[in-house]
């Protein structure tokens, strides 16, 4: 609404509040709010000290605030043009999220599960992980589920395999000591065998079915 002043006169007072109450979760969110303010005003030098701030506040901060006012520096930083600091700070909230993903994930399925689980991950390329995480998150109402591997050799499953973990049909010709040619001639035979017609449609299938 531009009313700056106001906001930013709000969060000093809720910064006063939240240090006479020893509440470190609010001073950090008030610091983030003043840091907010500030970009609003122009002032971007004074956005980046408040955000530090925030971001350093010693005590009980809920991970989601603590990565909420790394996301206020981190835009801080990018108004200023100190955009290497900016990917650090972005960088750190994404290690942090991460970290409390495995904790979580960890307490949930038990140590062994939750290894398991890392080692699949670990075994994905970024598209595929990326595939992995639309179809737990934002599965397509239009996709026709993939065939099954019932009707696929051992080796036709080596090659769905290794289409889901990124690799190019140069790359698994040279694992598999065959040809590209031959490579290819295997992936038209999976597509006629499977209907997935293209290699995200392999990727789904080697997720769905646990190849991956």
């Amino acid at each position: 609404m531009g009313r700056t002043a106001e906001a930013a006169e709000d969060a000093r007072r809720s910064l006063v509040v939240a240090r006479e109450l020893g509440y470190p979760a609010g001073e950090a969110k008030a610091l983030a709010a003043l840091s907010i303010a500030c970009r609003f005003s122009g002032d971007f030098n004074g956005a980046v000290q408040l955000a530090r701030q925030a971001v350093q506040i010693p005590g009980d901060v809920p991970g989601w605030i603590y990565r909420a006012n790394l996301r206020v520096l981190t835009f801080a930083l990018s108004e200023t043009g100190d955009l290497a600091a900016a990917e650090r700070s972005c960088a750190a909230g994404l290690v942090r999220r991460r970290d409390e993903a495995l904790a979580r994930a960890r307490q949930v399925l038990g140590e062994a599960r939750a290894r398991a689980a890392e080692d699949r991950g670990a075994a994905m390329s970024p598209a595929t992980a990326t595939e992995y995480a639309l179809m737990l998150t934002a599965p397509d109402p239009q996709a026709k589920p993939p065939g099954g591997l019932a009707g696929l050799s051992a080796r036709e499953r080596e090659l769905v395999t290794l289409v889901a973990r990124g690799r190019t049909d140069a790359q698994i010709a040279g694992q598999l000591a065959i040809s590209i040619r031959t490579v290819r001639s295997h992936l038209d035979r999976i597509r006629d065998k499977t209907g997935c017609r293209r290699r995200a449609d392999l990727t789904r299938l080697a997720l769905t079915t646990g190849l991956v």
